[in-house]
């Protein structure tokens, strides 16, 4: 039987700070109609383009809006703000840091392609956050056939240093190498809700938009991670401690 991870108890890199006005929620459709439209604040007539000062103190909404325009400062004040959580997020479904960079500059690249698309501006976060799972998901399923091939390259290491937090105590690292090295035996959809879930401890809601997937969807995933995990999971100490949180019904 394995341990259950105990929400948050394997959070072992702190996510960045969420502002409250920012939301988690993925919100983009190819053509935004007009309520959308009308809905958008007049940003570049409020803001001087290229004050960067002024630019900084501004909320996501607004920046996007002056990023669609093509205000090249504000989408490096958006890449500045959220870089750390796109890194953070992709290095923890991963498990180590390779590649991380190239999948995080690849996903602002898509995103300030599409911002016209995003019609809850103030959504740009969670957004983001759906575009990084997704080229993840993408780069693993293409590392599995690549093998599958025999043109794979070998795996990366789990880098605990990346995962861990400093007072992380190698009872926990321990717990967490295995439990990485079980995650990369399973289907990446099951990996990746389980990690957003039960590492990240995403709410189920925000683990759907993230994955783009329905909420029934994400706990079958979730629970068939679970429940592989239970049948495989070795305490390397041999003590027996919740290692996970129930899928809410």
């Amino acid at each position: 039987m394995a341990p259950r991870l105990q929400r948050g108890r394997l959070r072992l890199v702190e996510p960045s700070p969420r502002p409250t006005n920012e939301g988690d929620g993925v919100a983009a459709t190819p053509a935004p109609d007009d309520r959308a439209e009308a809905k958008r604040p007049p940003e570049t007539s409020r803001v001087p383009k290229g004050s960067r000062s002024a630019l900084a103190d501004l909320p996501d909404a607004q920046l996007v809006g002056l990023g669609a325009e093509g205000d090249v400062q504000a989408l490096e004040i958006l890449y500045r703000r959220h870089a750390a959580f796109a890194i953070n997020l992709a290095t923890r479904i991963e498990g180590s840091p390779r590649d991380v960079e190239d999948i995080v500059h690849d996903a602002f690249l898509r995103a300030f392609e599409r911002l016209r698309d995003l019609t809850d501006r103030s959504a740009f976060r969670g957004w983001l956050g759906s575009i990084v799972v997704h080229a993840v998901r993408s780069r693993m399923r293409r590392g599995k056939l690549l093998n599958l091939l025999g043109l794979g390259r070998a795996s990366e290491p789990v880098d605990l240093d990346a995962l861990a937090s400093p007072e992380a105590s190698p009872h926990v690292r321990a717990q967490l190498a295995q439990i990485y090295a079980l995650l990369r035996t399973l289907p990446s959809d099951e990996r990746i809700a389980w990690t957003l879930r039960c590492i990240e401890g995403h709410e189920l809601e925000a683990v759907a938009g993230l994955t783009r997937c329905s909420l029934a969807t994400v706990k079958r995933r979730i629970t068939r991670a679970q429940r592989f995990l239970d049948e495989h999971f070795v305490d390397p100490t041999g003590k027996e401690e919740p290692v996970s949180k129930e899928v809410d019904q």
